[in-house]
């Protein structure tokens, strides 16, 4: 066990509750969802010279221009993902650290989840491996295309922000299903929670949000 894991008390349940009794306070309503962020080993998905900081309610940089965001924003993202319903299958747009897909595969029955930076995607794979996640698909790939041959979804989660509804992923969701991303639109981004119906779709635009912009392609 390294140092990463021991001595800085970060493996104290306690401290997690903490965290979760903030949430709480900060308006998240979904106990299921608490519950896991109670659960997920947060300092394991960062770098050890930042893990004293990991249950602190801030985004954090983990290399490659891309950051693990926020409790209250992981915890956020999936209550409106969850709708306070349950999650067969969900995909993911942007694997990161792997943070975010660790605590969707404790609510979800299957986790897919997209990631254009192979290095990245090589540590996210090594921490789910470290919380023994096994209900999770990883790809490097581009998360514009989405997974087609998996499709439908009944939830979408993009942690990074688009200028405009991506088309071809809202029609990769079950009628019914809702993709959870930030939109920038003049200036101002926000969280947006996107329905498809059968006729179409119905956006919700949410809170005020800060994430890094999505980009297209591998690296």
């Amino acid at each position: 066990m390294t140092p990463q894991h021991t001595g800085i008390g970060m493996t104290s349940q306690r401290t997690r509750l903490r965290l979760v009794e903030r949430l709480r306070a900060q308006g998240i309503r979904d106990e299921v969802v608490l519950g896991v962020i109670g659960q997920v080993p947060r300092h394991l998905f960062i770098d050890e010279a930042l893990a004293s900081r990991a249950y602190d309610d801030i985004s954090l940089p983990v290399g490659f221009g891309q950051t693990i965001s926020s409790p209250h924003t992981v915890a956020r993202m999936t209550e409106l993902a969850r709708a306070g319903g349950k999650l067969n299958k969900v995909l993911e747009i942007g694997t990161g650290c792997g943070y975010q897909a660790a605590v969707l595969a404790r609510i979800a029955k299957e986790v897919y989840s997209i990631e254009r930076v192979a290095e990245l995607l090589a540590r996210a794979r090594k921490h789910l491996r470290e919380v023994r996640v096994a209900n999770v698909r990883l790809r490097h790939g581009d998360g514009l295309s989405g997974m087609p041959e998996v499709a439908p979804f009944d939830a979408i989660v993009m942690t990074a922000a688009a200028t405009h509804v991506p088309r071809e992923l809202i029609d990769q969701l079950v009628v019914g299903g809702r993709i959870v991303l930030p939109i920038t639109r003049n200036s101002e981004q926000r969280l947006c929670v996107i329905e498809r119906s059968a006729h179409g779709y119905i956006e919700k635009k949410m809170d005020t949000v800060r994430f890094v912009p999505l980009l297209p392609g591998l690296a």
